[in-house]
């Protein structure tokens, strides 16, 4: 059988504990052999000088899945030029991996509602299945406006991949926010990312 492989993408600005446990609950529910975390260099959606150093972002996912043995990270994000589309770094994983390989892109019930204005989003749908990893009892309004540029059967693979998966309030924002104040952050992010958060006086 051909591998099974998660993506997720994301600034990663900090990496924290909900990012790892979305990881972990997708994978189990699929069923994936492994998932692959990018770090993104230049997200179209996001102001880029408000990103931390590539280098920080992508040493503190190394530590946060070290000792993983599902977990892979990949740099294709943050060593390639231009913007950093989706469908661009799928075509690359089919090519590195196999176009028999299948490929899982993991995206928040908050990225469903932005699905809309991808780049190239239908090509995209067609070459992965994109996972929403949702909470217990979250709903969107937002599918008329992906049946604007979706066909009705990609939008019942969309809505077939919407899966619960644990409730976990964190946000990178909320914890650069917190460091700032001088408030605690232990409890957010695994312990080798808080510490090298301090000792690389990140986001003070």
């Amino acid at each position: 059988m051909a591998e099974q492989v998660g993506l997720l993408g994301g600034s990663f600005d900090p990496i924290h504990n909900g990012h790892l446990a979305i990881a972990r609950a997708v994978a189990q529910r699929l069923a994936l052999d492994r998932v692959i975390f990018l770090p993104s260099a230049n997200p179209p959606h996001k102001a880029v000088d408000r990103l931390s150093d590539a280098e920080h972002r992508a040493a503190m996912v190394r530590l946060a899945i070290a000792g993983e043995p599902l977990f892979d990270f990949s740099d294709y994000d943050l060593t390639r030029s231009g913007p950093s589309y989706t469908i661009d770094t799928v075509a690359h994983f089919h090519r590195l991996l196999g176009s028999d390989v299948g490929l899982f892109w993991i995206i928040g019930g908050d990225t469903l509602a932005e699905l809309a204005a991808w780049h190239r989003v239908r090509e995209l749908v067609d070459n992965c299945r994109i996972v929403t990893a949702s909470r217990p009892g979250w709903t969107t309004t937002d599918w008329s406006r992906l049946q604007t540029v979706l066909t009705s059967e990609q939008i019942t693979r969309l809505r077939a991949d919407v899966l619960d998966t644990p409730l976990v309030d964190i946000s990178s924002t909320d914890i650069r926010n917190r460091v700032r104040q001088g408030q605690s952050i232990a409890h957010l992010v695994p312990e080798e990312v808080y510490r090298y958060i301090d000792a690389q006086r990140l986001y003070c």
